[in-house]
């Protein structure tokens, strides 16, 4: 890893640790806004990306998911810069890091899809 590679990832942990100090300490009204992905060939409808019901209120923890998922200032955008897609959270990758183990399963597509 290069040094400028470091630097960015340092940067990166200390942003997300601001972020989750913020939300702490605000009532978490310091998230940012809801966020639509975009949609595969065949989507049952959008999917919106919602912080606040991510984000446990009297838990918060951006790192849970940033950097190691999602990177934390690109919308949408995986850690490795990957698309974000249903057969990726189905083995267990992206989105699929929590929902069918700790979150709630994906076998209702109007969980999500809207």
């Amino acid at each position: 890893m290069t040094i400028r590679g470091t630097t960015l990832r340092i940067a990166t942990l200390l942003l997300a640790l601001g972020l989750a100090g913020a939300a702490r300490a605000d009532g978490l009204d310091k998230l940012p806004p809801d966020l639509k992905l975009p949609s595969g060939e065949g989507s049952p409808g959008t999917v919106t990306f919602s912080h606040g019901s991510h984000v446990d209120p009297k838990q918060p923890g951006c790192t849970n998911c940033h950097p190691k998922l999602f990177k934390i200032l690109d919308k949408a955008s995986t850690a490795n810069g990957q698309p974000i897609k249903h057969e990726k959270m189905e083995q267990g990758q992206q989105c699929g890091a929590c929902h069918g183990k700790t979150a709630f399963n994906f076998e209702s597509c109007d969980m999500c899809h809207r």
